[in-house]
């Protein structure tokens, strides 16, 4: 009752809902819209079978899909979640809108990066690697132990390389140890790094590798071909939304790393190649991942859905919309 309450007070045009879930599904938005014939709005949901199986995770897989049935429309932006929604909400209420970053936040500055090769004591003359991710257990632990074994096999061609490890966490200390094992006197690491310095690393780098298993999308991959960056990563997992093979980077299958290691090699070996793969991801970012587009193309569905709401004239672009949002509480 106090849910609806509280809506009723603030009046919105619609409810917006992000990430329902089988662990954490939204059971107060469609009972809250419905009594209250607001459109029910879902950003970024996910829906698969495979959670009514188990008697732990069954009652938030019915609930979850109680939401879906419910809403109005849905909007992903992991076009490996289409399929699934499809089966809960009919094809014309669920839209892609495809992941993106603001450009402007990921621009090359040579100076910059020559300023962190500094720092780093890494020369201008040695070509430098990069990978960013949190050092966590679980998929990015592995990704990053797999590029220390992959590189390991490029290392033994004679290569001369240095490989930037941006980023902290739990498993930092295992990770120093496997890249001393692996690739003694060839790793940097250094720290974490807040997301607006991120640039001047991007910028003091040749290459970004980081093979990305089990990556739902990865906006580490857009902010380093806003940089101008050439990528290498696994063709797997949701990284070919976001990296486009032989206009922005190379996408390699996996193995025991040596077809990344190939890749790598190959890139530091053709300079050219970089230049041209890297003015590709900068144009990529800037024409189809650019967040504004899809913030532009959400919030004109937006006004669309509560323009032909039955009961209630459109307020256009001052539509107001009451938004639950995962841990955040009432907005």
């Amino acid at each position: 009752m106090e849910a609806i309450r509280r809506t009723a007070a603030f009046k919105p045009d619609a409810w917006l809902t992000y990430h329902t879930y089988y662990k954490s599904p939204d059971v107060v938005g469609p009972w809250v819209s419905r009594l209250l014939n607001l459109p029910y709005i879902l950003f970024q949901p996910m829906y698969a079978t495979r959670w009514k199986k188990t008697r732990r995770t069954r009652t938030g897989f019915y609930l979850n899909r109680l939401a879906l049935g419910a809403s109005a429309h849905a909007f992903t932006n992991n076009s490996d979640d289409l399929e699934a929604l499809t089966r809960v909400v009919p094809s014309n209420r669920v839209t892609y809108l495809p992941p993106g970053i603001l450009p402007e936040e990921f621009e090359r500055d040579p100076g910059a990066g020559a300023a962190v090769r500094l720092a780093l004591g890494v020369s201008r003359d040695v070509p430098l690697i990069m990978t960013a991710a949190r050092f966590r257990p679980g998929v990015k632990f592995e990704s990053l132990a797999y590029l220390f074994r992959s590189l390991a096999l490029l290392a033994e061609d004679g290569r001369p390389f240095t490989l930037m490890v941006v980023g902290d966490g739990p498993m930092e200390a295992e990770l120093r140890r496997a890249a001393e094992r692996l690739l003694p006197g060839r790793t940097v690491f250094t720290g974490g790094i807040a997301r607006k310095r991120m640039a001047s690393y991007y910028s003091a780098a040749d290459l970004f590798i980081f093979p990305g298993i089990g990556e739902s999308l990865g906006m580490v991959f857009l902010e380093a071909q806003s940089c101008g960056l050439p990528v290498v990563a696994l063709n797997a997992a949701g990284v070919p939304q976001v990296v486009q093979t032989g206009r922005t980077g190379i996408l390699v299958e996996e193995d025991d790393g040596r077809a990344m290691a190939l890749a790598a090699g190959r890139l530091l070996d053709h300079p050219e190649e970089r230049e041209t793969l890297g003015s590709g991801g900068r144009i990529f970012v800037r024409e189809e991942r650019n967040i504004r587009t899809s913030h532009r193309r959400l919030a004109q569905m937006l006004e669309q859905i509560v323009r032909n709401r039955p009961s209630k004239a459109s307020t256009g672009l001052s539509a107001r919309i009451f938004s639950r949002r995962r841990g955040s509480g009432w907005l």
